[in-house]
């Protein structure tokens, strides 16, 4: 009998199983035939579920090869990022990846130049034993049904021959050219980390003598009188030496306003009495 023959009969074997243990018990017949709708829709929920992951993983084949492909033609970026992202997506909500989705993504990385992400999705396809088909020993519905389609295809490849034709050239490429573009990412990727400038360390700040306040208290030692009389003798300077500064700028101040001023300086230029007379005398002669 075909598998979804059997999955069928599965279900019905074991919903009739709990139908008959719930009529025996009197429960409404109404109630289990609701039961047994409700059921159902969750089965076809699921299976059209599964149907829609298994069409976007082989679709992701055909754009995949398509892109890898060596041919003429010339992909503008944002097809190739289309691609990887239907990738991501596949890998991230798919429970149990296909390796085959793996190597197209190291590939379609590979591509557009991000060998750090192609690294990542080639050794895992590689160099992990999870990866390898042989270890898938307990399959999800998603997987289940992928392999069921993959080797329907495979046994009649005229069903669907440009998905068959793309499946056999990744898994060729996978087969052939696997290693060399892993051994390539990581060569560029160290050719990069080479490259990058050395980060340098911040230089030491110096570190700066503590200054001891004038106010401190003195040392215990022979020369904290000396330096309180040096304190001293320059307050008293600075004092002097702001007194002598306000006197002659009270004078020139005086001297601007037009002072009076004092009697030595109004009679200093006067001529004496003898020459005043003599100067009187000889002009009455004349």
């Amino acid at each position: 009998m075909p598998s979804t023959m059997k999955e069928k009969g599965q279900y019905i074997l074991a919903f009739g199983v709990i139908a008959s243990m719930l009529v025996v018990t009197n429960f409404p017949v109404l109630v289990i035939f609701f039961f047994a709708v409700f059921a159902y829709l969750l089965l076809k929920m699921f299976s059209v579920a599964g149907r829609s992951e298994t069409r976007d993983i082989f679709e992701f084949y055909l754009t995949a090869n398509e892109i890898l492909r060596d041919d003429d033609r010339r992909w503008f970026g944002f097809e190739i990022q289309e691609a990887i992202a239907r990738g991501e997506s596949i890998s991230h909500r798919m429970n149990g990846t296909p390796p085959l989705v793996g190597f197209a993504l190291g590939a379609l990385y590979h591509k557009i130049g991000n060998h750090k992400m192609a690294v990542t999705c080639l050794s895992r396809v590689l160099e992990s034993g999870a990866s390898d088909e042989k270890a898938f020993l307990n399959p999800s519905p998603e997987l289940r049904s992928y392999v069921r389609v993959l080797r329907k295809i495979e046994r009649e490849p005229g069903d669907a021959p440009l998905t068959s034709a793309a499946v056999r050239a990744l898994e060729r490429g996978r087969k052939l050219r696997a290693k060399a573009l892993l051994e390539e990412s990581r060569a560029e990727v160290e050719k990069i980390a080479q490259a990058a400038p050395p980060e340098v360390a911040p230089s030491p700040q110096p570190q700066l003598k503590p200054v001891q306040s004038i106010t401190e208290p003195a040392a215990t030692n022979g020369h904290s009188h000396d330096a309180h009389d040096q304190v001293e003798e320059r307050k008293s300077v600075t004092d002097d030496s702001h007194v002598v500064t306000a006197e002659s700028r009270e004078k020139n101040v005086e001297r601007k306003r037009g002072a009076p001023k004092t009697k030595e300086e109004q009679f200093s230029n006067r001529k004496p009495i003898t020459e005043v007379l003599h100067d009187i005398y000889d002009g009455n002669v004349r």
